[in-house]
């Protein structure tokens, strides 16, 4: 059972917010289902933002087919939790640490036996998670510091 909305004005404070252009599907048996099994959510986590802030945080919300307020939910939870880091990645960095290791030796002209390749390999094998998590927080900083001098 769906219902479906028409476009309308809201007063929030001093701005109005405009509902979303044409029908939205508001799939209450869906909704109402995943409330079961769950803890009441009867508290409230909230920022203020500009207003273009909010066009870009309700535009990602809508390209996952959420609502706003769901869509925030996910992404605090998301990245509350000790970082997880995409396996896809892990393993680019894994190949970057064999090129940094291999090339320089290659490029100087020593060779590399089958034994320390070996050993290499094993030393990556042990250290690319912690490696591609370092990485991904620098990257992090680094989007984090634009972000703040841009402002």
């Amino acid at each position: 059972m769906s219902t479906r909305r028409r476009r309308t004005y809201t007063e929030i404070g001093k701005g109005k917010v405009e509902a979303p252009a044409g029908p939205v599907e508001l799939n209450f048996a869906e909704r109402l289902a995943a409330q079961r099994g769950r803890a009441v959510r009867d508290r409230m986590a909230s920022a203020r933002v500009t207003k273009n802030e909010l066009a870009t945080l309700e535009q990602a919300a809508k390209h996952r087919g959420l609502l706003l307020g769901e869509w925030a939910r996910e992404v605090l939870l998301r990245e509350a939790e000790p970082q997880q880091v995409d396996p896809l990645w892990t393993e680019t960095i894994a190949n970057r640490m064999l090129l940094m290791a291999v090339l320089r030796p290659i490029a100087t002209g020593q060779k590399i036996t089958p034994e320390r390749f070996d050993e290499l390999l094993s030393k990556i094998k042990t250290e690319k998670r912690g490696a591609a998590h370092e990485v991904m927080a620098q990257y992090k900083a680094a989007e984090t510091k634009e972000r703040n001098d841009g402002e």
